[in-house]
């Protein structure tokens, strides 16, 4: 049978919580009621002790420091491990949430923790605005309380309704694939692509289905990297093909496509073979040409359409990027080959195109290929654009034999 977490605080929300237990019970699903409402006394499966427990931390000198911040944190932070092991043990086939936003933070986060696939459902009063800080790169189902979370009404007793009976056929199915003999499964390989990447990525990609993988692709706009990322630390990846590294661009620039400072390193860390280029490095993304910061103005844009703007990356900005990409690369457990397309990093940076910059791309070069000196990081550099024909399926090949090596 099927088992959801229910993640919550409740001190404040018991009323709710325990109504959510009655009705998934009802559906044939068994629940865990994990407390993260550090005042609570409510009867729960994991008390806020054992929360707190759970990430390091003692309650009563949480609540005698009176820094409700930092309760909440700790409260994120065991339920996140709890979750994690309560999955790793077989015990947990979906979460379900209900808050306003504090409790939407703490459970999110948590939420958070879970693989891709595990199903997880959020329900809040949050839902309506900027859901990024919530999601993260993680696959949580957000639903809008419409009322506040205060009771059962009318209203909420549809919309919760709606989650238990979601929540429930998620973890259902769920559990059965949890329970299934084991079938044969291609091995998954992430790539990274952007518009003007793509005829690389796509010959990489079909190269990859020749070779017998299932090539997952992800847009690199922020959070399509952040997906990548978290599923090579998930261990789900057997290895990634990493042309288009754009989203470094907007982290170090203050674009809008930023996948934050950690982009490149999972797959590293994880050991997991890595191929990698310098796709649309140089560019930084911002929205409409009209809301580009004005410290910016004398720069070179391309207006791609009437909600994206892209900068051309100067030598400086390159160079630390080449700094920046070298230290990730050279601190991998993993095989890592770096490709540089030594006629242009995008389908505007060639000769005659708008970003086309000699001296910006030769400071990237100059610096990564500094920066792995020592390293057992492979780098070959190609007499080409990164789009010309040839590169992709190299790339792909490449990747292909560090995996069967391994």
């Amino acid at each position: 049978m099927a088992i959801v977490a229910l993640i919550g605080t409740m001190d404040t929300k018991g009323e709710e919580y325990a109504w959510l237990q009655e009705k998934l019970e009802a559906h044939g699903v068994h629940t865990t009621r994990i407390d993260v409402g550090p005042m609570s006394t409510a009867e729960a499966d994991y008390t806020p002790d054992a929360v707190a427990e759970a990430a390091g931390a003692d309650l009563n000198q949480l609540i005698a420091a009176n820094d409700r911040g930092a309760a909440m944190q700790t409260m994120a932070e065991g339920a996140a491990r709890i979750v994690t092991s309560l999955y790793e043990q077989g015990q947990l086939n979906g979460a379900l949430a209900v808050g306003g936003s504090g409790g939407s933070s703490v459970a999110a986060f948590a939420m958070q923790a879970l693989p891709v696939g595990v199903p997880k459902l959020l329900v809040s009063t949050m839902a309506s605005g900027d859901v990024s800080p919530y999601v993260g790169e993680s696959d949580i189902t957000l639903m809008y309380s419409v009322v506040d979370v205060a009771g059962i009404n009318s209203v909420s007793e549809q919309v919760f309704g709606n989650a238990v009976a979601a929540t429930a056929a998620m973890a259902t199915a769920h559990e059965a694939r949890s329970t299934a003999p084991a079938g044969d499964h291609k091995p998954l390989i992430g790539l990274s692509m952007f518009g003007l990447t793509t005829p690389a990525v796509d010959e990489a990609r079909k190269e990859l289905l020749e070779l017998g993988y299932e090539p997952l692709v992800f847009h690199a706009t922020g959070s399509g990297g952040r997906a990548m990322e978290k599923l090579a630390g998930d261990g789900a990846l057997a290895g990634t093909l990493d042309l288009t590294t754009t989203e470094l661009a907007d982290d170090l620039v203050g674009g809008v496509l930023s996948a934050g400072p950690h982009r490149l390193e999972a797959a590293g860390k994880a050991g997991i073979p890595q191929v990698v280029s310098l796709g649309a490095l140089d560019m930084v993304n911002f929205g409409p040409r009209e809301l580009v910061p004005g410290v910016f103005d004398d720069r070179t844009f391309v207006v791609h359409n009437a909600t994206v703007t892209l900068m051309r990356t100067t030598p400086e900005e390159n160079s630390e990027l080449g700094k920046r990409i070298a230290a990730k690369l050279a601190a991998a457990t993993g095989p890592t080959t770096l490709i540089i397309p030594l006629h242009g990093l995008s389908g505007i940076d060639i000769e005659g195109a708008p970003f086309h910059d000699v001296d910006a791309d030769q400071a990237l070069f100059t610096a990564v290929k500094e920066g792995l000196k020592g390293s057992a990081v492979e780098i070959i550099e190609v007499d080409s654009d990164i789009n010309a024909p040839g590169l992709g399926r190299d790339a792909a090949q490449r990747l292909h034999a560090m995996i069967s090596e391994q």
